[in-house]
Formats: C-alpha cells, structure tokens, sequence
C-alpha cells in the first residue's frame, strides 16, 4: 500500500502525544478528574456520545463527565487530511484493530473491523461520506418503535441542526450538485460536496442521462435516494470535519462544565442501587489497562452509553445485562435480563468491481508517485486545496432490484419502501478492493455495497476480561437474499459502465471480477474478496415501550433499568420479515428483526444524538 512516509508520521505524532496529563480539561488519567460524581457520565467520545456532551453542557448548571478509550485526534494530521483516511485504519494506535469470527459467506475468512478509538470516535477515522438514507427508513423506525420522533419529518429539524452545508473546497458553484433547501446551515458539523474534480466527473454524469437504469438525482440526502448523484462528506474548508472538531473540542473552548477524559477504558457500568425493585446504574467502573487501578466515577442523573455497536453490547454484558444463562457461564453476575443485547448484528457488505484503464491520470498515480504525493500533501498543507481536500469518490448510485426479481418468490423484501435502495454503487477514480494493490496500470472501481442486508450476526464476550475483544461475526453473505442483491450489484455496476461516456476511457474487467461471469463464478468472487462497508448497527436495538424484546425503548432508556441510556448506532430498528440464512452448512428460516439504514451510517447517528439530547433536555 502507498504512503509508507505517512505511516511514519502518523506514528510519530502519535506517540509524542502522551507525555502531556491533563490539556485544559482534557484528562488523561482517571485521579487527575477534579471529581468523582458528575451530573452525567458519557462513555464512548465518538458521534453519539461527542454530540450528547456537547448539547448537555450547553445547560451551564449541569456537569458532565465525556470518557474515550483512545486518545485525543488533535495534532493528527493524517485525520485531518480527507484523503488520507485510508491509513488510518486497520492496525493503527486510532483503531480498536478488531477482527471478525471467520465468516461462512466470505469462505471463511477472517477480516479486519476497524472502529475508531480516538476522540470523534469512527468519524475520525470514516471515509468521511454523508448519507442519510431514504425517508421511508426513519417513517418504518417511527412505526416499529410506536415513537414518532423517529419519522422523517419529525426528525429531519435534528438533521439539520447538526449540519451546515459549506462551499466545496475548491471553491466552485456547486449549483445542481445539491439542494440547499434540504440541508442545514448553522449547525456545527461542515458538510460539502465535490471538493475537488476527479477526472470521470463529466463521464459518470453523462452516463447518467444515456441509460435510464439510472438516472441522475440532485440531492440523495433529500429522502428519495435512488438514481446517482455527487457524494456529500464531512468536510470544510478541505480538513476533515468530526465529532470531535465539531463539537466537542469547541464546547470545551466554551463551557466549563465539561470534563473530557481520554486513554481510560470504561470496564463496566456499575449497580447503584435499586428503585422500585428495578436496578438502578448510575456509575462506571474506569481503568486505563488491564493492569491498572479501578476508578469509579458516578452520575447524578444519568449514565449515557454511546461506546458504539461493538462495544456498547460489549460493556452491557460485562457488567450483567444480557443473556442470564450465557453471562453465568462466563462468570459474570446477571442483574438484567435482556437477551437481544448483542444480537441482531447488521453491517452493509462491500464488494469492489475493477476496470482497467486508459486514463493519463488517476489517484493511482499519486498513490505510487512518493513526490507527487507530497506535492499535494503540500498544496493540502499551504492553501488547503487540491486532490487531498477530498474523499475517495465522488458520486454515488443508489438502486433496487426489479420488483420482478426472481428473489421476491422465495423471500420479503428487507427495504423500508419503494423509496429505499437495495444497493449502492460507488465510483473511485483509483484500485480500490481487499487484494494486493497492483505495481503498475490506472484502474476504475465500481463498488458495490447491499445496503438492506437480511443476515444478521453477532456481538458475545469471549471471557468476562473487559480488555480481550468481543467476538464479532456480520454473518456477511450467510442470507441468500444477500448474496442475490451483492451479485445483481455487480451486474448493474457493469452496466453502468457499459455507457458510451466510458468507452474511451475502460479497457477491461480487472483480475478475477473479469472472469466472474455465471451465478456460480459471481457468488465465488463476492465470497473470496467481499468484505464490510464498517456500518455495524442494531446490538442494542429499540423497541416499543410495551415489548417484550429489544434492549432500549423509544427514548433509548435501558428497559428493566433505571439510570442508563444508550445513544450510538446500536440501538437501530426494523421490521420483522424471514430471512433464509445458512448456518453449519444447513439451511433454515430465522425471524430478522434490525434494520441498519440504506446508507452510510454517520448521518443517522448525529441526527439520533440530536434528538436524544433534546430528550434528556426536555426539549424534545
């Protein structure tokens, strides 16, 4: 892979920063916090909880407590650089490095699940891509959870006031590339779109108007996604915009009533007490590795979860709530039973579609060209401008399966509506994919992504040790529904590029996708190189107030608890349909009950935090 040098650097910055205990009220030692019971304790400094804190503390009467596991991402430059997302993650200082189970759709392999571990959480170290997903998918958690606050309409004021939709970096009239009229304008978080030109601009508009499969749509983020359209990130001023630098680091310049505390593992959620015989936990257990002294610090009104769908259902079950048969035989005392905590896991599966071409310019080239990629990391540098300022691609499709599709016979459609994809297509200017990256030539990648998946995995403790990883398996591929929708993606990203527009530019299918002709070869390809698209939801999902699963109720309040909230992508809801879902090598038909959004899920989960903190607030 390129950027060798980068690496280096971002080690370097890194490491120099430790030395340093506490950073205005940036704490990064547990008995350096100037008190041991806050008003509210936050854990998990990422979207949810960096939102939450934030709203919180604009009430000056009250204290708040924001914890991270991972370090500040001040000073990082490689965070702050958009195109230099991709080295951020996997094994690096900012990631949690998780791995998953080995997976029985993905021929049993075992793939890297990277989440970040800094301030800003994963929207430190995302792809940076601002999706909301259709409105039909909010309008089908409003009618599940029986809230709804958690419609379109009801929620779209939230989404706005987080956003403030910027002039791209570059400075152009971004006129029919968005609809201002559906996005916010004073919000904290910078939203932008086509920071810089990639070369196949012009080719995938044009496409767009040659073939009526798909055609072209203003503003995906409008509610009515489908069609293609110019992809929208959180960036302004061409630096990457996050939790962090967007509202936690400026309420900390602000308010005082906000403590930050960093390089400390929240181990367990801890029992205060109990209220009409319901268990109250109103505290944390804190330690900053698995060798150090316990800390516990309290709240006073609330402990709010938002470690995100990996580790919120992991501290859950680690402090007793959860499955009472499978936490016994850890080890682990049961105080609440809930036994969808952890389950229900779904993530989009990513599949990339590889051209060779004969472009005189692609990222390729910067990829491989040390000082042409410093040239521009230079440029970034001095005026903020040029290739770095921008994500990895810069339009999206978003598309469904033919209402005929033989699919339809056998299984329900996941997707909340006739409004809401099935798939998405991305189009990289560069190789883009989980093989070896090639040492010569330009490539094309269309990407494919199935954004309403029917498989749904897990997250379980592997002991009762809160430092070892939770066992974590996508069950990516395990649905037949799944792998139809990722193989009839690629046939449409095939499609795609068969507009004249591309004919002077593609010269052919790329390695094995070029092969991948029949069901059979596609179901291998998808099987032996597919892998996540880092959108893990619905581990701690809600439900109405008067059912009897789930983990959270519409206000995402722990059910059969008191003191204890959860605010992250875990709590993420759907309907319920039949999934056909292969497991040991047999088949058989489970009920599917989560819904992760038919798009990137960053967006969904600062508007939820929105909403939650205007819930605890009052405000709602």
């Amino acid at each position: 892979m390129a950027f060798p040098a980068v690496f280096s650097l971002l080690l370097f910055v890194l490491l120099i920063l430790e030395p340093h205990r506490v950073i205005g009220r940036l704490y990064t030692d547990p008995s350096a916090l100037p008190r041991k019971n806050y008003d509210y304790v936050i854990v998990g400094a990422g979207v949810g909880g960096g939102v939450v804190a934030s709203r919180l503390s604009e009430d000056h009467t009250t204290k708040i407590l924001l914890i991270e596991a991972g370090i500040s991402d001040e000073g990082i430059e490689a965070i702050q650089v958009p195109w230099l997302a991709q080295v951020l993650t996997p094994n690096t200082i900012v990631d949690w490095n998780f791995t998953t189970t080995p997976q029985i759709g993905l021929g049993n392999r075992s793939i890297s699940y990277p989440r970040g571990r800094v301030l800003g959480g994963s929207s430190s170290v995302n792809g940076l891509i601002y999706t909301r997903g259709s409105a039909d998918d909010y309008n089908r958690i409003a009618e599940v959870s029986g809230d709804s606050g958690w419609s379109w309409d009801a929620l779209l004021p939230f989404i706005k006031k987080a956003e403030k939709l910027v002039p791209s970096a570059d400075g152009h009239n971004t006129s029919g590339q968005v609809d201002p009229s559906a996005h916010g304008h004073s919000g904290p978080l910078g939203v932008s779109v086509l920071n810089w030109p990639a070369p196949t601009d012009s080719m995938v508009i044009q496409a767009t108007k040659e073939l009526p499969e798909f055609p072209f749509v203003i503003d995906f983020n409008a509610g009515k996604p489908l069609g293609f359209g110019y992809s929208q990130s959180t960036i302004s001023n061409g630096t990457r915009d996050s939790a962090a630098t967007a509202y936690i680091h400026p309420s900390l310049s602000k308010y005082s009533n906000l403590d930050v505390l960093i390089n400390s593992h929240v181990t367990k959620v801890l029992q205060t007490g109990i209220a009409d015989c319901i268990p109250v936990f109103q505290g944390v257990q804190i330690a900053r590795n698995a060798s150090s002294r316990l800390y516990a610090v309290t709240a006073a009104k609330e402990v709010i979860l938002s470690a995100g769908s990996i580790g919120t259902p992991q501290i859950l079950m680690l402090s007793g709530i959860g499955n009472s048969t499978k936490l016994s035989s850890l080890g682990i005392d049961p105080k609440v039973e809930l036994p969808d905590v952890g389950q229900h896991l779904q993530d989009h599966t990513h599949l990339s579609d590889i051209w060779l071409t004969n472009a005189s310019f692609s990222w390729d080239d910067i990829r491989r060209n040390a000082t042409l990629a410093a040239q521009e990391l230079a440029e970034w540098r001095n005026n903020r401008t040029g290739p770095y300022t921008d994500g990895f691609y810069s339009q999206i499709g978003w598309s469904r399966l033919p209402d005929n599709a033989t699919i339809f016979q056998t299984h329900s459609d996941p997707s909340a509506g006739s409004n809401t994809p099935h798939f998405q297509l991305e189009i990289y200017d560069t190789f883009s994919a989980t093989s070896a990256y090639p040492s010569e030539g330009r490539f094309l990648t269309i990407a494919t992504a199935l954004v309403t998946p029917a498989g749904r995995g897990t997250v379980t403790l592997a002991s009762s040790d809160p430092f070892e990883d939770p066992l974590i398996d996508p069950a990516f591929l395990t649905s037949e529904f799944d792998l139809f929708v990722i193989r009839e993606a690629a046939r449409a990203g095939r499609r795609f590029a068969s507009a004249a527009s591309f004919s002077g530019l593609l010269l052919e299918p790329y390695g094995p996708f070029g092969q991948a002709q029949t069901d059979e070869e596609l179901n291998a390809y998808a099987r032996a190189t597919a892998g996540t698209a880092y959108h893990p939801t619905s581990t701690a999902r809600m439900s109405a107030w008067n059912a009897t699963n789930g983990v959270v109720n519409p206000d995402l309040t722990l059910k059969k608890a008191r003191g204890l909230r959860i605010v992250d992508a875990s709590v993420l809801v759907s309907c319920s349909l039949v999934a056909h879902v292969r497991s040991g090598g047999t088949k058989h038909d489970v009920n599917v009950q989560p819904f992760v959004p038919s798009a990137n899920t960053q967006a969904s989960v600062y508007a939820i935090a929105e909403r939650a903190a205007a819930i605890i607030r009052g405000t709602a």
